[in-house]
């Protein structure tokens, strides 16, 4: 279940200053060292190393072939490539463009593709609303039921509903 909590988008210049979105609760990282240690709870027949090998093996692999300009993908996960961030302004002709002047820096861009796509994660997400703590742990409401992106809830309740007037944590 994916957690949200509601915060003020905050731009004194725009329309929307003030106004309420919900953004993800993380409540933590996995490295590929805790990824693996997942994997291999799947009974997969491998266990936590070979899981971590394989997957830190994968990561070099995929570095490597998008810095040589291919693009990667990897089914149901995601489709990585190399983007370049151009300096603005651009250059007036190509003879004047320099790598130097005209290039800022390259990173790295992942699309989502198949299980891993958009609509499949609208499709299977299920939200509940959450709130910082002053300690900054989340908590939810144990009465608040769980939503999908749709509004279509659970059982037994909306829930989610994006309202933040009755914790002052939010």
């Amino acid at each position: 279940m994916l957690k949200y909590v509601c915060r003020p988008y905050i731009n004194p210049k725009s329309a929307y200053n003030g106004r309420f979105y919900a953004h993800p609760a993380i409540e933590e990282t996995v490295d590929l060292k805790a990824l693996a240690k997942h994997m291999s709870g799947h009974n997969s027949g491998f266990g936590e190393a070979v899981c971590y090998g394989v997957v830190q093996t994968m990561v070099k692999c995929i570095k490597e072939m998008v810095l040589d300009g291919k693009n990667v993908k990897i089914d149901d996960l995601a489709i990585f490539s190399c983007g370049i961030v151009n300096a603005s302004g651009g250059s007036a002709t190509v003879k004047d463009f320099t790598t130097a002047r005209n290039i800022r820096r390259v990173k790295l861009r992942a699309r989502a593709t198949g299980e891993l796509s958009n609509t499949s994660l609208n499709l299977e997400a299920s939200l509940k609303k959450a709130y910082y703590t002053t300690s900054g742990a989340i908590i939810t409401d144990p009465d608040d039921q769980p939503v999908t992106p749709d509004g279509s809830g659970g059982s037994g309740g909306s829930g989610g509903d994006g309202n933040t007037d009755d914790n002052p944590l939010g």
